[in-house]
């Protein structure tokens, strides 16, 4: 098992091998990065046996940015009939483990895969439970199955604490109707990726307040006033009429780029489109500023470098923090919902209440 494979949106495939190589570097693992372009996924090839574990161990999932899900293992071939039989042959050297996945990659090929994963996924379970493979336990390793047709396979392990959340790293978000722009969808995997599920009634409340830079037509603030927050949305475009019929949203008409609140805010989000420096410097100066204590803020990328340009952003936002004195939590991922972007959060760790929280929401 001395191959990871990782699943990322088609057409970066360069930025995850210029990422997972930087890792292996820094944890000493001999190997290299390859991948076809538009094929959805990458494989970091280790020159020794334990170099895929030794790699996993050292690196946090949730920490990476451009892979959407990973796991260590070996390709095997199979034959037309009887799959099974082979994979239970190659299962004699993994560990009993606690969970069954079967994936493909988010390519035309490979979602042509998906219904025969769906026939193909009872019937292995329960070969699998039979021999003593498969047991529902958590804390196991998770048994990740990557079909690149059905006759490849990549026979996966990963921790269920340290990959994906879900299959594919393809959260099963659904749209709500309500929204006025299918955009919302980020903010709400970003909510789901940045914020253990457990903490979301203490960092998301009705009680909180937050603005909305860039908001027109209001698909990110649908998502604050859903969670019952007071919004101040800033465009000079129009915001969705249900939206201001909530009581809950200020439209201003200013530029997202000059405009800060008077009074500091729980929450700022934007997905303005623009220079990533541009956007960058903007949410350095928020929280860094104390205008507010989290944000979300979608940084567009280049055409080129992709990946060292967002590294070379998220040094300087810390470098910035460094110099201000204060820590803050910073987090970057390319998201399922993202395209030509990735989405940051930072969370600023002090404990102070943004004040005048309450106050503004009296005043309203």
């Amino acid at each position: 098992m001395n191959t990871l494979f990782m699943h990322c949106r088609p057409g970066f495939e360069g930025e995850v091998c210029s990422e997972i190589a930087e890792h292996a570097a820094r944890l000493n693992v001999a190997g290299y990065a390859k991948a076809k372009p538009a094929s959805a996924c990458a494989e970091f090839v280790c020159t020794e046996d334990d170099g895929a574990e030794r790699l996993m161990r050292g690196q946090r999932f949730a920490e990476l940015i451009f892979p959407r899900q990973w796991a260590r293992g070996t390709f095997i071939d199979l034959p037309e009939t009887d799959r099974i039989s082979v994979i239970l042959a190659h299962m004699s050297a993994f560990p009993t483990c606690g969970s069954l996945w079967l994936e493909v990659v988010d390519t035309n090929d490979g979602k042509e895969l998906s219904n025969f994963c769906k026939k193909f996924e009872g019937p292995l379970r329960k070969a699998l439970t039979g021999a003593g493979k498969l047991v529902d336990d958590p804390y196991k390793p998770r048994l990740l199955l990557t079909f690149k047709s059905g006759r490849e396979v990549f026979l996966g392990l990963a921790q269920a604490d340290n990959s994906a959340m879900w299959p594919m790293g393809i959260p099963r978000l659904k749209f709500p109707r309500q929204a006025p722009s299918r955009s919302t969808l980020k903010l709400e995997e970003a909510w789901h990726h940045f914020i253990p599920r457990d903490q979301w009634d203490e960092r998301l409340h009705s009680d909180m307040t937050g603005v909305d830079l860039g908001a027109a037509p209001g698909g990110w603030t649908w998502q604050l006033v859903n969670r019952g927050m007071l919004v101040t949305a800033i465009d000079n475009g129009p915001m969705a009429e249900s939206l201001m019929d909530t009581g809950l949203v200020q439209h201003l008409m200013a530029d997202g780029f000059t405009f800060k609140p008077k009074q500091p805010v729980d929450w700022m989000v934007c997905d303005i489109v623009e220079k990533p420096a541009r956007n960058a410097a903007m949410l350095e100066e928020w929280i860094g500023e104390g205008h507010c204590r989290e944000a979300v803020v979608n940084l567009k990328l280049p055409m080129k470098q992709r990946y060292a340009e967002v590294k070379r952003l998220l040094e300087r936002i810390a470098d910035g923090f460094k110099a201000r004195g204060i820590k803050v939590e910073i987090g970057c991922k390319q998201l399922y919902h993202d395209r030509e972007e990735v989405t940051c959060h930072l969370r600023r760790l002090d404990t102070k209440k943004p004040r005048g929280s309450k106050a503004a929401r009296d005043e309203r």
